[in-house]
């Protein structure tokens, strides 16, 4: 029986040094925002070839790319518990006036919970360039202590320089807000980005992110398609240190991803991606959700 106890007691306090881990992580750099796996899903924000459902979270000119009604769910168990796990939904819209999307995060549990609604809009300005904002309802929840809520917004542009390099600069709550009843600042954050498509099965991307009161950090990947079904990206967060890498799989109108990423201190975070394109396309890459 006293052993039992110790596992138990084990179980609970390496629980709670995660989660501590975790919130004091998230607290000054918006965890639902950013989650571990973030890159992964908006690695394609800067390809003309790749961009899919996710992209516009990343940076929302990125919808522009999006030729057809699109949906998408992503599930990621952050180091393993289910009490820290991020959810993310994302449809997109096509129309003669521009592209539409909605996003939909929620990270947490009963007892911590953060969720984030956005709306967003992008639209291509000729040949040459995209532009996308977005609007989002952001709040936490910790029962028996504090609710808070703010609504911000943010901003993207993307840039053709050529039929292979793109670029882009993405701002995040640019003009500050401040949670309801507590005083507290969302933070703001500004990207540049560049793109490569070597290829149609090769593509390669870099960005640069300033987070208010952080150095600046650098996040890159790259992606490589094996067969038409078939596809494997690999990258890195610098922040924190983080490796990511997913395969995918498509057939018809699905899109399956398998990812993970490892953080150094706090373990493996696994992820799961399901992308559905609800209309006929005019083009057939299994990595874009066109």
């Amino acid at each position: 029986m006293l052993l039992l106890n110790l596992i138990a007691l084990r179980k609970k306090v390496f629980f709670y040094t995660g989660l501590l881990l975790f919130i004091g992580i998230g607290a000054n750099t918006q965890s639902l925002r950013q989650p571990i796996s973030a890159v992964y899903l908006g690695l394609g924000a800067y390809s003309t070839q790749h961009a899919d459902v996710f992209s516009f979270i990343n940076n929302q000119a990125a919808i522009a790319q999006v030729k057809t009604v699109t949906a998408g769910v992503y599930g990621e168990r952050r180091f393993m518990l289910s009490e820290t796990s991020v959810y993310t939904a994302a449809l997109v819209i096509p129309s003669q006036m521009g592209n539409f999307g909605v996003s939909l995060k929620y990270l947490g549990f009963k007892n911590f919970n953060e969720s984030q609604v956005g709306v967003a809009y992008g639209r291509s300005l000729g040949k040459k360039v995209d532009i996308g904002v977005q609007f989002n309802y952001y709040g936490y929840r910790v029962p028996a202590y504090n609710n808070a809520s703010t609504v911000n917004f943010e901003l993207g542009a993307v840039v053709h320089l050529s039929d292979k390099l793109n670029a882009g600069v993405h701002v995040y709550n640019p003009v500050g807000g401040k949670l309801s009843k507590i005083d507290e600042k969302l933070t703001s954050a500004y990207k540049f980005g560049l793109g490569y498509d070597a290829s149609e099965r090769f593509f390669i991307s870099a960005e640069l992110v300033k987070e208010e009161d952080y150095p600046v950090n650098m996040n890159a990947g790259m992606q490589y398609q094996f067969a038409k079904q078939f596809f494997a990206r690999i990258g890195i967060a610098s922040a924190t240190s983080t490796g990511y890498a997913g395969v995918g799989l498509a057939w018809n109108n699905l899109r399956l991803d398998i990812s993970g990423s490892y953080h150094p201190q706090l373990g493996i975070s696994p992820g799961l991606l399901l992308i559905m394109k609800l209309g006929r396309t005019e083009t057939a890459h299994l990595s874009t959700g066109q």
